[in-house]
């Protein structure tokens, strides 16, 4: 098991728990959100709020929040997903802030096209939300569909960005 520290993070959006590995960010999730760590691996976790990386990254997601920043620039720490998600991950990470895809899409790309489920199962699993933007991914219609942290956070996001459809 790595090493992970801790943080909390108040957002305009609702607290949020962020973690660093020795490797990089390995999360960043809203309190209750679904998919969030369980409580048993969270007692293996130490709080650290002088650890330089999450300060980093707790100024990036502020900045973010603020308008200030588009583009995020932190090492990242992916390994705890299947190699499968990773992928998935790796591929949300090719979403400009400007941009929105589909589920199907983000298949294609990975040349995987009938894994739209799949694909789907993976996104709402990214254990780094917002910087990992699965935020960006919208149904085959262009309709909001769900967010492991709720449409309405999916929501907010998106128009943060400067989405108009949302």
């Amino acid at each position: 098991m790595k090493p992970t520290d801790t943080l909390r993070l108040d957002s305009p959006l609702g607290s949020m728990i962020l973690t660093a590995t020795p490797q990089g960010v390995s999360g960043a999730w809203f309190e209750g959100q679904r998919h969030e760590p369980s409580e048993a691996a969270m007692q293996n976790w130490t709080s650290n709020a002088a650890n330089p990386l999450l300060q980093e990254t707790k100024n990036q997601l502020l900045a973010y929040f603020a308008g200030q920043l588009s583009r995020f620039d932190l090492p990242l720490d992916l390994s705890a997903g299947t190699p499968f998600q990773q992928s998935v991950w790796q591929a949300l990470l090719s979403v400009p802030a400007s941009q929105t895809r589909s589920y199907g899409d983000l298949a294609k790309q990975l040349d995987k096209p009938k894994a739209v489920r799949a694909v789907g199962g993976a996104v709402g699993r990214n254990p780094v939300s917002i910087i990992v933007p699965c935020h960006r991914i919208l149904g085959a219609g262009g309709q909001l569909t769900g967010y492991a942290g709720g449409v309405w956070r999916k929501q907010a996001l998106l128009k943060l960005e400067g989405h108009t459809a949302v």
